[in-house]
This record gives structure tokens, sequence and C-alpha cells, in this order.
């Protein structure tokens, strides 16, 4: 579905937002920093870039309609590899194109393997590629590619990942389900020659520990790890040649949300999650000092450390649009178009849930008076959480008069291991407990109007959204629910392979070995308490929350006559394209003000 492009003087500033350039931090080339791979808009929609940073040239490098997201750029900074999958279905294979080339131009197929889900790439000074590759028929595999041959290294029917391969090429690290849990992984390196084990690390039954990344000198065998031994995400150093591991304790609140090394291997660049802000740091190793080299408000999204000392990264908050900026603060790169319109801050608000303190992040128009309409957008993941950074969405609702609030349920990440592990006791209906502690505090407190309550999100959103429909069938006015689980069993059936194997994981098993567990979290089973009109996003191509497992639901709404309305658009799990970012927003909006009318602007 397309829209044309708005004149700016014309356009709803909701949509400028939509339609305002995007660019993600630069991954630069090892041996040529200068040289990067980006993803940014170009006409609509988010591609593959070329940048040279010396000549501060951003330069298309894919053009493809459903628009292209993943990409690594070489070494050498020679070529960009990036995944080349159908109508956003995620199954594909890597594709390699020279460094600056245009759309099109000199497109090869690197490594000439069969198109499969991706677990992962690593690319080598050497020209060695090593690819995870997951599919239904095998689970996971791990290939070496050198000299245009293959070799398999690994191969699990369980879920697996190619995190980093070390600068001399002698190791491979690796994350793995051979337990049967995905959510909580071990540990292994292997060598590059025979697949032969260097070193594991497993902390047993629900502690994950997993690779981050490996030292950036050759022969260096310390690997960075991230584990949770004292439930939260935290970091450790481990020399793969003798096992041993060195603690790294970090003077900072907040749980590891990402890290990596600086060039000279000598610290620690960490983003750190406190209460739904994410802040940066720099760990000096041999001090052993912690200190925070980001901006205090907001939160960072990703950061790299370059050659010079200096760190990329980008930054948003709920009120500023997002940008990439240097240490220093200044402005690195800035996408192609115009920048989004800001929005209003966001306010904490806790309330006292059956499982503990809730976090949610509210926004209120300017002047508004209470009780207003409410939107509560339920994050997708599960393993996720909200944060203070800026979203077109929730600034749309702003826009519309609405209250709108983000709810860090127990389930999200950046709370602690137990509080991300408690959506296990009865998935779906712990979740939903805590949005509505939340929601029952914004009405005590006279900001929201219990008779306006839309609940929504996407993925996992989409799924609370569908289920706290039929099991809190008098809490809520209208649901949104973008690319849901609708039909857990059906879900299952039809999903990717390492969604399946999530599933087991969170469940306990199949649901041909635990049942009753699948049908008590499916939405399918409580449609029939559904009375308020719902729509539903999906998305023809979705690997994650497939069409007929939606189809199945629908039809049970249609059965019973009650009011609700699809958009079926040609992508896959969300589009990379502001046309149809922009028509389903337009569709939301048009769906509330048919249904709900009170209390909306024009």
């Amino acid at each position: 579905m397309s829209n044309p492009s708005p004149d700016p003087a014309a356009a709803p500033t909701w949509e400028l937002r939509f339609r305002a350039g995007r660019v993600g931090v630069p991954q630069w080339a090892l041996d040529a920093p200068d040289r990067c791979a980006v993803v940014a808009t170009a006409s609509g929609a988010l591609e593959v870039h070329s940048y040279d940073v010396a000549a501060g040239e951003l330069r298309q490098l894919t053009a493809r309609p459903e628009g292209t997201s993943g990409a690594v750029v070489e070494p050498s900074g020679d070529g960009i590899w990036w995944f080349d999958d159908t109508a956003g279905d995620e199954h594909g294979r890597w594709r390699r194109q020279p460094f600056g080339a245009a759309p099109g131009e000199s497109v090869t197929d690197p490594v000439d393997l069969p198109a499969a889900y991706s677990a992962g790439l690593a690319l080598g000074r050497s020209g060695r590629a090593v690819v995870g590759l997951n599919d239904d028929g095998y689970g996971t595999r791990v290939v070496v590619v050198e000299g245009g041959q293959a070799r398999t290294l690994y191969e699990h029917r369980e879920d697996a990942w190619v995190a980093d391969l070390s600068l001399d090429e002698e190791w491979v690290a690796l994350s793995h389900s051979e337990h049967g849990d995905s959510r909580h992984p071990d540990l292994r390196v292997v060598r590059t020659t025979d697949g032969s084990t260097v070193v594991e690390l497993a902390d047993g039954p629900g502690k994950g520990v997993a690779p981050v990344a490996f030292a950036p000198r050759p022969g260096d065998p310390r690997l960075l790890v991230e584990h949770e031994r004292s439930g939260r995400a935290e970091l450790l150093v481990l020399d793969v040649t003798d096992g041993s591991e060195t603690p790294i304790a970090l003077d900072a609140p907040g749980e590891v949300a990402g890290a990596d090394w600086t060039t000279d291997a000598g610290a620690l660049l960490v983003l750190l999650d406190h209460e739904a802000r994410t802040r940066l740091y720099r760990h000096d190793l041999a001090a052993g000092t912690t200190t925070l080299v980001g901006p205090t408000t907001g939160s960072v999204g990703t950061a790299s450390a370059r050659p010079d000392g200096d760190v990329w990264f980008s930054w948003s908050s709920a009120a500023e649009p997002s940008a990439v900026r240097r240490l220093d603060g200044s402005v690195l790169l800035t996408a192609p178009g115009h920048r989004a319109p800001g929005s209003v801050p966001v306010h904490d608000v806790w309330a006292e849930g059956p499982g503990g303190r809730v976090h949610g992040l509210l926004r209120l128009p300017d002047g508004a008076d209470g009780p207003l309409p409410l939107v509560v957008e339920v994050h997708g993941g599960p393993t996720h959480h909200d944060t203070d950074s800026f979203g077109a969405y929730p600034a749309t609702w702003v826009d519309e008069g609405f209250a709108h609030v983000q709810v860090n349920y127990r389930g999200s990440t950046g709370y602690g291991s137990a509080w991300r592990d408690a959506i296990e006791e009865r998935i779906g209906h712990v979740e939903l407990a805590d949005v509505a502690a939340v929601v029952d505090r914004l009405v005590a407190d006279g900001i929201a109007d219990p008779a306006r309550l839309i609940l929504g999100g996407a993925s996992w959103g989409g799924f609370c959204t569908l289920l706290g429909l039929g099991i809190q069938p008098d809490r809520w006015a209208l649901g949104l629910a973008g690319v849901p689980v609708a039909d857990y069993v059906a879900a299952y059936e039809d999903e990717m392979e390492g969604l399946k194997a999530f599933d087991r994981s969170l469940f306990g098993g199949s649901p041909e070995e635990v049942p009753e567990k699948y049908r008590d979290a499916s939405p399918l089973t409580y449609v029939d308490a559904v009375r308020v009109p719902v729509l539903i996003l999906a998305g023809e191509n979705d690997p994650r929350c497939p069409i007929r497992q939606i189809e199945n639901y629908v039809a049970r709404l249609e059965e019973r006559g009650l009011p609700h309305q699809v958009y079926r658009y040609d992508a896959g799990h969300g589009s990379l394209l502001d046309d149809e970012r922009v028509a389903q927003m337009r569709t939301e909006l048009e769906f509330v003000r048919r249904h709900l009318g009170a209390g909306t602007t024009d």
C-alpha cells in the first residue's frame, strides 16, 4: 500500500515524524575505519548505504521494494554484505557488493549456501566467513566458507548463534541451547579448523551465559561474556585458553544492555539499563574504574568505540528525535530528508502489582486535563523493555489528545533476571496483571478515563492485546493488535524454527508436550469473551506470527459478528517502508475515531 509523500506544510505532524529521515550508527571496517556500512532512509525506505567518513559521503547501496536492514562490512572495507530475503519473510541469503557501489551494481552471492534464516555472520581478514543458518530441516548449522569451499563447523537441532570470530580467525564463539532452553543459552568456543571445542561455559538452569566479542588483538585469548549469576545481566572476561574468568565490577546502577571492547582492548564500552534509561559508560580494565561518558538524559541506543578514542552512538528521548552523535555531543551523521518534529517528555509511573512495583512511562498532551482517553501500548519481545526514547507512534496519540502509557511488565528486561523470568508463571496473564495495575493507578489519579481505555501493541504486545480483550473484557474499550500471536498452537506449527525453540523454552515444551499451557495462553481460547471492536494488522509473509493463526482467530470473530477490522500488508513482521508505516498509523487512527469518537482531535 502506497501513499504519496506529503507536503510538509500541509501534512499532519504525526505523518512528518513517520516520514522523517532515519539513520543508524555506522558499522566501521576494522582495517579501514573510514569505510562504514549504514542503514538509513532512502526514498521512503530503510536501505543499506556505504559511508565514507573522510569525505562525509553517504551513498545508497541497496534498493529493494521491501527495504533492507541487515548488513556487515568486511574488515578490509572493500565490500558490504547484506541479507536478501523475500518480502520480509527473513528467509534468504547473504549478498555482497563492493563498497560505494550503486544499487544493483556488482551484486554477488559470496557463500553460495541454501536460503535459511540467519543465525549470525562473522567475517575474517583473510576472506574467511563463518555463517550461521537456521531452518526447520536441521535446526542450526554453522558453516565456514573460504576459497569458495564450505564446510560444516557445527550442527544441532536446537537454536544457536554465531557471536564472533577471533581476530586471528582461530576461534569462533557460539551461543547455543543444546540443553533445550534458548532463553538461557550456554557458551562454546570452537576451533575454525575442525569445530573441536576450546572451552565451554554453562551456569546451569535458569541462568544464561552468552559470548559478546573477542578482544580485538591478534592472539589475544580474551572473550567478553555476559552472564546473570547475581540475578541481573553482568560481564566477565574469559580466557579461552585456560578457562580462567575475570569478573567485571561496574560502579554504576543498572544491568548490562550491551558492551564491546575499545580498539586497544584496554577498556570496555558498556550500556547500562536503569529504570527505563540507558546510559553509556567506559570501564577501564586495569584501573577498574567506570566512567559515565554519554548523555545523562534520555537513552543511548547503540554505541561503537573508534580507533582514535572517539565514540559514536545513537541517542534520543521521548521529547527529542534520535541522532547519531560523537562523544562530544556533536551530530555525526544526519539522515537524508527532514528531521522529525519533537514531542512531549515522558513521566515515570510506579504501581504496586501482584509481583512487585511495576514501572510505566506516561506521555500527556500539553495542557490537557484528565481524565483522558488512554492508549496502553504493550511492548513486544517479551524480552525487551520500553525506555525514555523517541517514538513516532506514542507521539501520534499525544497529538490526538490521548494519554499514552508503556508498561515494563514482568517479562521485561532491564529489571533483573527474576522480573524477566516471572512471565513463566502464567504466560500472558502475568503481563496483563501488571498492565492492569498501572492502568488502575492512572484511573485512580484522575489521569485516565476508565470508559476510554485502548489496549494495543505489536508482536508480543499484539498477543497481549488479544489475550487481554478476552481475559479482561470489561476493562477495555478497543483493541489494536499488530502482528499478534492469536492462536498459539497454529502459530507454533507455522513459525520459524528459532521461535519454536523460544516457545519450547518459555512454556517448558511443545504444544504436544504441555497442551494445557498453550491453551491457557492462547487468545483463541478466550475469543468468545471479547466484546469490544478489535483491529488486527497482519503481515502476509510474517515468519514470527504467521498469517494462518490470525485467520483462525478472525474466523471466530466473524462467527460472532463482533465488530473488527483486519489490515493485511505485503511484508513480514513489520515494514521498512515509510508509506506502509503511515498507512498503518492512519488505519489505527481512523479505527479509533470510528469506534471511540469522543476525546480525539482532527
